[in-house]
């Protein structure tokens, strides 16, 4: 019976991504007879190879020395490519390196491509993916007609589970580039100076909305997620006004995020922010409008203005650590 490859991937800092841990756990749990195998690509993939064999029963690592200078979404493909001839599926995260990943596999290998999932079950045909659609107003469920293809899963929609024991990391040799096909080079590498954690991977996120009122509103928000010990997060409202930088943007067009806290500041709760966070264990939300939309799904909602609030809970919780 053919079978699903996981495609993983590496962190800046030769890690596994954890949407990968996520996506190992999805393809190990749904069943369907199917046997399992994971792919890293790295210039050096041992670190990240044997984090992903401890989801998956087997996991393949190629070293790939190109990557130092080269894009990795195109080697990545390639090797993927080779493993897919013993695969049916193909499951790798919806990040912006894995989506790249499964363009690539659907032209070269001419399978059908099921994005941005936020569930996979097992049918009588294959994988039975669901999919949010219409900014998170209606869920899909859909499945390949050819029998072979391709999903990529949204972030933080899986809780990363280790297999009760771990699997087999092998060492294969990298495939050759097929003629003709020109390798996209690196020319300039630019790394925001910040010693906070991805906010996708955030534990406690603040977040600020339009009624921050500008980016002087957002030292208010800073604050809060420093004595929380969290991160910073904006609607795109926020963004857009140039008042935060893009990379903490949260919702539909942003980061999907799981926090086990999250603060949202002056945000109303449209649908397009909403599909972003609604997944998290506890909800605050401080606004002055107790008609506003986040009203109807936060767990917590605090009716006032969160420039007296705000100031209030910092100063409460100084207190409690002095």
């Amino acid at each position: 019976m053919a079978g699903i490859l996981v495609v993983g991937e590496v962190a800046p800092d030769g890690t596994l991504a954890r949407i990968s841990a996520e996506v190992a756990t999805l393809a190990r749990t749904i069943g369907g007879g199917q046997a399992v195998r994971g792919l890293v690509v790295a210039v050096d993939p041992d670190t990240a190879a044997a984090e992903l064999a401890r989801y998956l029963p087997e996991v393949e690592a190629v070293a790939a020395p190109d990557l130092a200078t080269g894009v990795a979404p195109q080697r990545v493909a390639l090797e993927a490519e080779r493993l897919a001839a013993a695969a049916d599926h193909v499951l790798v995260g919806g990040s912006p390196d894995g989506r790249d990943v499964a363009g690539i596999l659907s032209a070269r290998l001419g399978r059908g491509v099921l994005s941005n999932a936020t569930g996979v079950s097992w049918g009588d045909d294959g994988p039975v993916v669901e999919m949010s659609v219409f900014g998170g107003r209606l869920a899909t469920w859909s499945s390949f007609t050819g029998g072979q293809g391709i999903v990529t899963v949204r972030p933080n929609v899986v809780t990363a589970e280790p297999a009760t024991s771990p699997g087999r990391v092998s060492h294969g040799e990298a495939a050759e580039a097929p003629a003709g096909l020109a390798p996209v080079v690196v020319l300039d590498r630019v790394s925001e100076a910040t010693g906070a954690a991805p906010i996708e991977e955030a534990r406690i996120i603040v977040a600020g909305g339009r009624g921050v009122g500008g980016p002087d509103g957002f030292r208010v928000v800073e604050e809060l997620a420093d004595v929380l010990g969290g991160a910073v997060g904006a609607t795109r409202a926020a963004v857009d006004a140039g008042w935060i930088p893009y990379a903490q943007q949260i919702g539909q067009t942003g980061k999907i995020v799981k926090p086990a806290l999250y603060v949202a500041l002056g945000i109303s709760g449209a649908i397009q922010h909403k599909v972003g966070m609604q997944t998290a264990d506890t909800i605050v939300a401080v606004n002055r409008d107790p008609d506003a939309p986040i009203a109807e799904f936060a767990d917590l909602l605090v009716v006032g203005d969160l420039f007296e609030v705000v100031p209030a809970i910092v100063a409460a919780l100084r207190a409690r650590t002095a």
